[in-house]
């Protein structure tokens, strides 16, 4: 089987772009469908094992993919990790800066420790990849950049340093098309809702048994997302088609974010169909993968 992108055959062929936290989740899904458009996708992140699979699959399927291991909370690592592709491929035509984590804590438990990290995670180290990325090529050559947030609309109770740094993350988003559009770079961002990625393995036994259960019940289309339906629009915002788009932000929450009426109850329907694009999904082990 191939990816099953919507998007046309050899669409960003001859382009290099970077996928930072591709060795999992929603940065590997969005690699694999970059590569099945015909980039060269340059996937990054701190765990060797993890971006020598998603190496491996995209090759296995026929994409051009190389991998950096950095990480992106590290300056000078950073650094050194644009020259490196530049001197390997000679462009940088997108960033998807995808890297990031959190785990659940009440603000009030909060150490200063968990939350510099959960903010260098989340935005100082995608600020430092971007700039980087513009300093280094993008200011002279233009390009298009899209930045991960989250659905923090109405707060992030429960992962609240996490929602500082999305928060962060969007008004970071907004400058940089302001500043940066006079080199012809766009800066946009997504805003995924509750998705059935491999991050939810990762949170706590008690998280994962009491609260994601019941997650897919607070979206008015009564459903968790795909990987897929991110990856996509994070491919259209970085495609020709986005070409006047900047500084701007699209939700992918099948609606939570829009917030509830005590007048209108969301109904429980199985209406809303999703797309499945991505070939080599793994459901996750928390919703019965």
């Amino acid at each position: 089987m191939a990816y099953q992108s919507v998007f046309r055959a050899r669409l960003f062929e001859g382009q290099t772009i970077i996928v930072t936290g591709g060795g999992s989740g929603i940065g590997r899904c969005t690699a694999h469908e970059l590569a099945s458009l015909g980039a060269h996708v340059v996937v990054t992140g701190r765990k060797a094992e993890k971006l020598g699979k998603t190496v491996a699959e995209i090759r296995e399927d026929g994409g051009s993919v190389s991998s950096l291991l950095f990480d992106i909370r590290d300056e000078e690592a950073v650094r050194q990790a644009i020259g490196t592709v530049l001197a390997e491929r000679g462009r940088i035509d997108g960033l998807v800066n995808n890297a990031g984590g959190q785990y659940p804590m009440p603000l009030a438990a909060i150490g200063k420790k968990g939350w510099d990290a959960v903010v260098a995670s989340n935005l100082t180290g995608g600020f430092l990849v971007a700039r980087e990325t513009y300093t280094q090529w993008m200011q002279k050559n233009g390009g298009a950049i899209v930045n991960m947030i989250a659905d923090m609309w109405g707060g992030m109770p429960g992962m609240g340093h996490s929602g500082a740094a999305r928060a962060g993350m969007l008004n970071f988003t907004e400058t940089a098309a302001i500043e940066w559009g006079v080199s012809g770079v766009r800066v946009n961002a997504v805003a995924p809702g509750y998705v059935q990625s491999s991050g939810m393995d990762h949170y706590d036994p008690t998280f994962a048994r009491d609260v994601i259960p019941v997650l897919a019940g607070q979206a008015p289309l009564k459903r968790l997302g795909e990987e897929a339906e991110v990856s996509s629009a994070i491919v259209w915002l970085l495609s020709e088609g986005a070409a006047f788009v900047s500084g701007t932000c699209i939700k992918i929450d099948g609606g939570a974010s829009l917030g509830r009426s005590p007048a209108y109850p969301l109904l429980d329907h199985q209406n809303s169909k999703p797309y499945r694009g991505f070939h080599r999904a793994v459901k996750p082990k928390a919703v019965g993968g």
